[in-house]
């Protein structure tokens, strides 16, 4: 996207239409939402995680680009709608990357737009993205993921503190985090012989003065990403589009990050999905996105493995493949954290959902994300399970009755009173040899087992 297209999309959050928080949620959001739901007869099933409906894909790309047309962007620094005319979404989406070249020389990996059912390998794109994460953990975290042979990418938490001071927003302490998160994750591809891998980094970076201090060859390369978030739902602000303004002349690619709420203001799985489609297509311009993330949120669940989420991860990714195609990559958010096999089995499921529909594979956030009970062997679950999907040639038919069997072994884990967090990363790995204690790498072993008892062939 050039400068001056750019900035008449940034001056629409100055003139556009002023309008108060709550009304654009109950007026633009809730109601327009609802009216298409009703209009296109949307509904899901619950032991349909994978659907194969055809209309299905076909309404929904059609009703959330309506619904773009109805709305527009929310900019909640200014209080105004940044509108979009239809030509500008058809526009974003002719112009969406089918292909994109991440890293550099021998590690340099190349990002396609998958289809339904693809061959192909889905990308595996590891670590633990966005969990806070203490100085003390971060670099032996990071080093457990990097050294895994089946990961293609890498990303990361956030430093909650540098040499014993707390991170805070907009002050000096984030600049340093989010330069020294750049140094971990540099170092640890220097140790494990993979350089030049890219990444999707400057996680610690929670306003634009730390997405600012990134930018250096040194810590985010032109060929590494950062995130470009909108907010639930629809929504931008003016910190965000700053972020999009910092690539455009450095050239580090954009990511854009919709995090929708399943149970939210639109309503089930259905009316999630057709928001979260919608985020993209605007993401197209106002992020100028290189690639999306799908990061649906379950209102009581929070887990991207609650079945609504699984539903909406899977018709968004076919919706695309099949009417845009794009680079689509979907974070995985398990509610259970290490040393329990429900988070296995988690990966499992998301992994296969979103491979058999055309996606590519992100994460960790183990335990929701909330601490870091994250390590590599669940990033090698995912990856092995990812590769296989593919390799197997696996159907959308089987592919939901190996998931409905895994739900099974984790969905009670939602209704536990403490959650199931799980054990802290130092309780999980050894931290002289960075490798997974005993205990934790049996569950793996038997987890595998059971994952080929339903036919995986891992």
């Amino acid at each position: 996207m050039d400068t001056r297209k750019f900035l008449d999309l940034f001056e629409r959050g100055k003139t556009g239409k002023k309008v108060d928080k709550s009304d654009w949620d109950m007026d633009y959001i809730i109601d327009n939402v609802m009216d298409l739901v009703e209009e296109y007869e949307f509904d899901w099933d619950r032991e349909v995680l994978i659907p194969e409906d055809d209309a299905l894909f076909a309404d929904m790309f059609k009703a959330a680009r309506e619904l773009l047309i109805r709305t527009g962007i929310y900019n909640m620094t200014t209080g105004r709608i940044m509108q979009l005319s239809p030509e500008e979404i058809d526009e974003g989406l002719r112009n969406m990357k089918t292909e994109l070249t991440m890293g550099e020389g021998k590690d340099a990996y190349t990002l396609v737009a998958r289809k339904v059912e693809d061959e192909r390998p889905p990308a595996i794109w590891a670590g633990n993205p966005g969990c806070p994460t203490p100085e003390r953990l971060y670099y032996p975290i990071v080093e457990s993921v990097a050294k895994e042979p089946v990961i293609d990418l890498l990303t990361c938490g956030s430093l909650v503190d540098v040499d014993g001071y707390g991170v805070q927003n907009g002050e000096p302490s984030e600049i340093f985090a989010v330069r020294r998160e750049m140094e971990y994750l540099h170092r640890a591809l220097e140790k494990v012989g993979r350089p030049g891998m890219g990444l999707l980094a400057a996680e610690s970076a929670v306003t634009e003065v730390g997405d600012l201090a990134a930018v250096a060859e040194r810590w985010l390369r032109p060929c590494d990403s950062h995130l470009v978030a909108l907010f639930n739902e629809l929504i931008m602000d003016n910190g965000n589009l700053v972020r999009t303004a910092n690539s455009l002349d450095y050239g580090m690619k954009n990511a854009s990050l919709a995090c929708t709420m399943v149970g939210g203001l639109g309503g089930d799985a259905p009316g999630s999905c057709m928001i979260m489609i919608a985020s993209i297509m605007a993401a197209n311009l106002f992020a100028a996105a290189d690639y999306h993330l799908c990061h649906p949120i379950h209102i009581t669940d929070v887990a991207t493995t609650a079945r609504g989420c699984l539903w909406l991860q899977s018709v968004l990714c076919q919706t695309f493949a099949k009417h845009a195609p794009a680079i689509i990559v979907c974070d995985l958010w398990p509610t259970s954290g290490a040393m329990t096999k429900e988070l296995l089995y988690e990966v499992a499921a998301n992994s296969i959902v979103v491979t058999v529909s055309g996606g590519h594979l992100e994460g960790i956030g183990a335990a929701n994300g909330r601490v870091p009970h994250g390590t590599g062997l669940e990033c090698r679950l995912m990856g092995q399970v990812g590769k296989a999907v593919a390799r197997m040639k696996l159907t959308r038919s089987k592919a939901n009755e190996i998931v409905l069997a895994l739900v099974d072994k984790y969905e009670h884990a939602f209704k536990m009173k403490d959650g199931n967090p799980g054990k802290c990363f130092d309780e999980a790995y050894n931290m002289e040899t960075i490798e997974p204690l005993p205990e934790w790498q049996q569950m793996y072993d038997e987890v595998v087992e059971d994952l080929r008892s339903l036919g995986l062939e891992l």
